[in-house]
């Protein structure tokens, strides 16, 4: 009896093992999926995104358990990848929860699938709770991730940083060596840069003081609803979709003065018009589509696209379905190219949602296939330089100054 026992009791442990080994690449695989699409890159386009820096506004890969600093077959994002794709910045968002049953009609925040996750993931307690210690794993998750990047991939907290990185990334002399091997001419490639944004304030928990606890662990992007309505915000996807709280006013106002930039993707109509009224600083909307070419509710409408220039600020065209009705780039140069001629070409920009539980036509190694479809559209050279990074980096450079 005390064989079978032992032996029982050693299936668990095996079973366990399992499941914590294996449930977090089968769930991401589940939830992250590349179907490729004909891509059709010229010889231009390669030589092209070579000379680019590209920068990206939204990727969730810090949600999985995966090594940001190895190619992996899983996801869209991680530094090989990004170095392929010449990117100068590839911003990440912390999630901290979202409901079951998502959807983009309407969802309430009395569910939670995160938490499940961080605990298959075995996340340190903390993280189990509370969804300021989520993002804050998050944040401590990426310093690490540079940290043993030799050089390779850089946090980014300053808009002296980022101009320090382009001034790095246009000399190969300063680019880190990638091998520490003896050789004559060591292989280098360019620094990525590497910066936080928060999907969804309900990570504050109420208090606005957390705003600061995250802006000193690195943050520098907020956006204030996800796909529930919280205590900042009203979210296009939630049950009411109201406007902006008094709290979320005066995270507003916080935001500009630490110099955080302040994102309205995924948040309600009413509080993209009250976030657009009271703006001081340029806005973005990090990941997302303009309904005139996909009409989902999700999408900007042209009023709102127009309100966020009139800011200085930025849209970010995704690579999904439901940001641009498709997965081919060619959908994606169309709405660039639809936002390019409503506010011209210095508001618009990259925003990808890469592994963000959404199916894509490319990885980030392949962005290049967006500057095909612009080529193919008849964007010039210059103009490609902005929408592929130049946009982006414009406005964070002086988004994150603090302001008054």
């Amino acid at each position: 009896m005390r064989k079978w026992i032992l032996g029982g009791l050693g299936l668990l442990v095996i079973a366990a093992i399992a499941f914590f080994v294996l449930a977090p690449g089968i769930v991401e695989n589940a939830q992250n999926k590349v179907q490729p699409v004909a891509l059709n890159i010229s010889p231009r386009a390669l030589a092209l995104q070579k000379t680019l820096d590209v920068a990206d506004m939204h990727a969730d890969s810090l949600l999985w358990k995966r090594d940001l600093l190895t190619r992996s077959t899983r996801g869209m994002v991680d530094l090989p990848r990004l170095q392929d794709g010449n990117y100068a910045l590839q911003i990440f968002s912390s999630v901290t929860k979202t409901p079951k049953g998502q959807n983009y009609d309407g969802n309430s925040g009395d569910t939670d699938n995160i938490t499940t996750l961080v605990v298959a993931d075995l996340q340190p307690v903390r993280t189990w709770g509370s969804l300021l210690e989520r993002s804050l794993y998050h944040a401590d998750k990426l310093k690490r991730f540079a940290a043993a990047s030799r050089g390779q991939m850089r946090v980014i907290t300053s808009g002296a940083d980022l101009m320090r990185l382009l001034v790095d990334r246009a000399d190969p002399g300063r680019w880190p060596i990638i091998d520490a091997s003896p050789l004559t001419n060591p292989p280098r490639k360019p620094p990525v840069g590497a910066m936080l944004s928060i999907e969804g304030l309900q990570d504050l928990e109420g208090n606005i003081a957390n705003l600061d606890k995250l802006y000193a662990a690195g943050f520098r992007m907020a956006g204030l609803a996800h796909f529930f309505d919280n205590d900042v915000a009203g979210s296009m996807h939630g049950m009411k979709k109201g406007g902006l709280t008094p709290l979320g006013v005066a995270v507003v106002r916080r935001m500009e003065a630490l110099g955080m930039v302040v994102d309205v993707a995924h948040a309600s109509h009413q509080t993209v018009a009250e976030v657009i009224a009271m703006a001081r600083r340029p806005l973005v909307s990090s990941h997302g589509g303009v309904q005139a070419t996909c009409k989902v509710n999700r999408n900007l409408t042209d009023d709102e696209v127009r309100g966020i220039a009139k800011t200085g600020g930025v849209i970010g065209i995704g690579y999904w379905d439901a940001a641009i009705c498709s997965t081919k780039p060619a959908d994606v140069a169309k709405a660039i190219a639809y936002v390019r001629d409503l506010v011209g070409i210095d508001h618009v920009g990259l925003g990808s949602d890469f592994d963000g539980a959404v199916t894509t036509g490319f990885d980030a190694s392949q962005v290049a296939a967006i500057t095909q479809a612009l080529i193919d559209r008849g964007f010039s050279d210059d103009d490609m330089r902005k929408v592929m990074g130049g946009n982006v980096l414009r406005v964070l450079i002086a988004g994150m100054v603090p302001g008054k």
